[in-house]
């Protein structure tokens, strides 16, 4: 009798791997089924920049911008149609928050809001959490003062007649260290300007409960390398509590073409200060990165600094800060530097020349500027006509040679820092500058008492007041015992050069 025909013995294991090939063909298609189903009902993830009100989604700002007569401020500053970095959309930038070290920037300034809210809504970012900013020029006019005005942990101090006076019965000028720049025009007087509003911020950051103070002009971005963070903030709360001043050295920007509009949106490329290099590839390279300027640097090398705020604190001119009391304890930063956005549009040639009346002569000019290629500068865009002044930026300013940028920044005297770049960028396209502008706008029109609604009567008595209560504070701090008045302020110094090359290695 034949056996029975018995099944194949594999015929259960294939049916078994069929029914697993099956479900895993099956799940993704249903989890995106439900995925579909989740968004077209309104649920599932949730995306922060859906959330916020149509009046701040979409910042409107035509009605006022459309009504001025230059549209350079709006093209700089209007959001993009096709934002790229919307969850800035909506921020307050609140810090009021016990976030420690409090840090507080100063400046004084006569720019425009093209160029001075990209500058503060950066270094919120990065961590800043006070401005006192000293205003003259374009930056008091009403339109441009009542915008920064409104903004929360700015304080706008105006050049009147009272700050003037006040400023007149300072004791710097009884003292030694800054006499060397008394009554001397053009930057010489802008230094003196500076320190003494130095003096002035030093008093309200304290007040204003800061802990560092730090002063930078409206064309620097603090750069936090080495910090655990990008924030200034944590830069600062990690340095040693016997530590009184930190050195920011400073990197200078290096344009590559000559129609620059927006530098903090637009250069990318720096040159590294003496103090981040190896001597050696400095002073190598010391000829290709000069490309006949004066100096490695066409303006400044010697950095800016950060002060912790303490009894006797005293400026020791825009780059550095000093004590009464004693000598403070200063360290210089390895990875953290101030970019220096310097000469980066064609414009500011002839901006430098309207600001001095000096004569375009080799002698004069040095009683105007402190830097080799300021002079240069200066006697160019007074006596060259447009093209040759073109020439001229395009040959010592602009960075054009493409297997130059390439072997320097092999060699590492160039860099490129993309950060700055993306933050300002992610503001602009986000409408925060524009919704500050429209939000400015809309409580003047409703009659919300912000200086761009006060008398110019009314402007005078109260800076007036608070001028005069500050200056008080600082003309009564009761003397220390010992007075290190022979330290001479830190004017803005070149980096380097090779005759002194055997000194420095």
């Amino acid at each position: 009798m034949p056996a029975p025909a018995q099944a194949p013995s594999g015929g259960g294991a294939g049916a078994a791997w069929r029914h697993l090939l099956l479900l895993l063909t099956a799940l993704p298609l249903a989890l995106a089924l439900l995925a579909f189903a989740l968004q077209w009902r309104g649920g599932g993830v949730d995306d922060p920049a859906t959330r916020w009100p149509p009046h701040t989604a979409e910042p409107t700002t035509s009605s006022w911008l459309s009504r001025r007569s230059s549209s350079a401020c709006a093209d700089i500053l209007a959001a993009s149609s096709t934002p790229t970095f919307p969850y800035l959309r909506g921020w307050s930038f609140p810090f009021d928050a016990p976030h420690h070290p409090k840090v507080c920037v100063q400046t004084s300034t006569s720019a425009g809001l093209d160029q001075i809210l990209p500058w503060l809504f950066y270094h919120k970012v990065v961590g800043v959490a006070h401005f006192l900013l000293f205003v003259e020029g374009k930056a008091a006019k009403p339109g441009v003062a009542g915008v920064l005005e409104s903004i929360p942990g700015v304080k706008v101090v105006y050049r009147t007649k009272e700050l003037e006076e006040q400023q007149a019965r300072s004791r710097i000028w009884n003292e030694t260290w800054l006499a060397g720049f008394f009554y001397k025009p053009c930057n010489y007087e802008l230094f003196v300007k500076q320190s003494l509003n130095m003096e002035m911020a030093i008093v309200m950051a304290r007040d204003a409960g800061m802990d560092w103070i730090m002063h930078l002009d409206t064309d620097e971005l603090l750069y936090p390398g080495g910090a655990a963070e990008y924030s200034v903030r944590r830069l600062l709360a990690d340095i040693p509590g016997d530590v009184d001043m930190v050195i920011f050295p400073n990197y200078e920007s290096s344009v590559e073409h000559d129609d620059i509009k927006d530098p903090f949106s637009e250069v990318s490329m720096f040159k590294k200060n003496y103090d981040h290099l190896p001597k050696d590839t400095y002073f190598g390279m010391y000829k290709e990165a000069t490309r006949g300027n004066p100096n490695y640097f066409i303006t400044y090398g010697n950095g800016k600094s950060a002060a912790r705020i303490q009894d006797h604190l005293r400026p020791n001119g825009a780059h550095r800060w000093h004590n009464y009391a004693r000598s403070p304890n200063e360290i210089k930063l390895e990875e953290a530097a101030v970019l220096h956005y310097t000469y980066t549009k064609f414009s500011d040639l002839t901006s430098r020349r309207d600001r001095c009346g000096c004569k375009p002569t080799k002698e004069d000019v040095k009683r105007c500027f402190m830097l080799d290629f300021d002079r240069a500068a200066f006697i160019i865009a007074s006596t060259a006509s447009e093209e040759e002044m073109l020439r001229w930026y395009n040959e010592r300013v602009v960075w054009n040679d493409r297997q130059l940028n390439l072997k320097l920044l092999r060699k590492g005297v160039l860099t490129r820092i993309y950060t700055p770049m993306a933050i300002v960028q992610g503001l602009r396209e986000s409408g925060v500058f524009t919704s500050v502008i429209a939000a400015s706008q809309s409580a003047a029109n409703d009659k919300v008492p912000f200086q761009t609604n006060k008398t110019d009567s009314e402007l005078r008595s109260v800076s007036g007041r608070f001028i005069s209560s500050n200056s008080r504070k600082i003309l009564s701090i009761v003397e220390p015992p010992f007075r290190d008045n022979d330290v001479s302020a830190v004017p803005p110094l070149s980096p380097p050069g090779l005759d002194e090359q055997q000194s420095f290695t």
